[in-house]
């Protein structure tokens, strides 16, 4: 499958190493009581976390957005939002207080899952995934929809056939479902190396998102900042202080 000539947003150019965004990392919004894996917010704490982002002058974005604003020189003042593996409370919780905050974020999908569950967490609990008619209506509300790959596998250990459906064909898919082929990649697990990489580029996508990338880190391996509902004023602050820590020790300045 090919998404190269499906119509879509100008892509946003790649980023250096030495000029990394500081981009937020969430997963599901809902009750956090049952979460082995700690990747669980509750509506109340993105408020109060949107709130805490606000106070500091800053207001969140999808990933394309922010690319595309810190090329032109505007990107002071904007985070960027994302939200991996497209569960369905991010219809439900996340997306009213995002537009009561003013706020648009980047959602993570998986098109090969839609309406099915993250049978990939072997600790449960079980939780629903977004279907197709909730993608659009996310995308319909101002959000911005990337791919995370067709399962939530491991691209690393991917066969290069399977590499190519994970990357290539699920944004064919998203495509067909939104009408605009997306513009951002999420490595399932944040794991990587430099064929996974290389395959993302070559499937179209204009960036990729990972976790900590390391000496791989670049327009096509963002890090990223994991949120988790223990993050309040001071917490985030502390991980505002460290991402820009690391720009300067990288020479990225901001």
């Amino acid at each position: 499958m090919s998404a190269d000539t499906a119509p879509h947003a100008a892509a946003p150019p790649s980023t250096g190493s030495s000029s990394q965004p500081w981009i937020l990392m969430y997963h599901s919004v809902a009750d956090p009581t049952d979460d082995p894996y700690g990747i669980t917010v509750a509506p109340g704490r993105l408020d109060h976390q949107l709130r805490r982002l606000a106070r500091s002058g800053l207001t969140g974005v999808g990933v394309g957005a922010l690319l595309r604003a810190r090329a032109e020189g505007r990107g002071r003042g904007l985070v960027g939002l994302t939200f991996d593996d497209g569960y369905g409370d991010f219809t439900d919780h996340a997306l009213p207080l995002l537009k009561r905050h003013g706020c648009t974020a980047t959602v993570f999908v998986l098109p090969g899952r839609l309406g099915g569950e993250n049978v990939w967490d072997a600790l449960g609990p079980r939780k629903p995934l977004l279907t197709e008619d909730g993608v659009r209506a996310a995308a319909a509300a101002g959000m911005e929809i990337g791919s995370h790959g067709l399962y939530h596998r491991d691209l690393t250990d991917a066969a290069d056939d399977e590499l190519r459906e994970e990357t290539r064909g699920s944004r064919e898919l998203l495509r067909r479902i939104t009408g605009v082929a997306p513009e951002g990649f999420c490595y399932p697990y944040g794991t990587i190396d430099r064929r996974t990489v290389d395959a993302v580029r070559a499937a179209g996508y204009a960036y990729g998102c990972a976790i900590a990338p390391g000496p791989l880190a670049g327009g096509h391996a963002l890090a990223r900042t994991h949120i988790s509902h223990a993050d309040r004023g001071l917490r985030l602050g502390t991980k505002r202080a460290l991402h820009r820590l690391r720009q300067l020790r990288a020479g990225g300045g901001r």
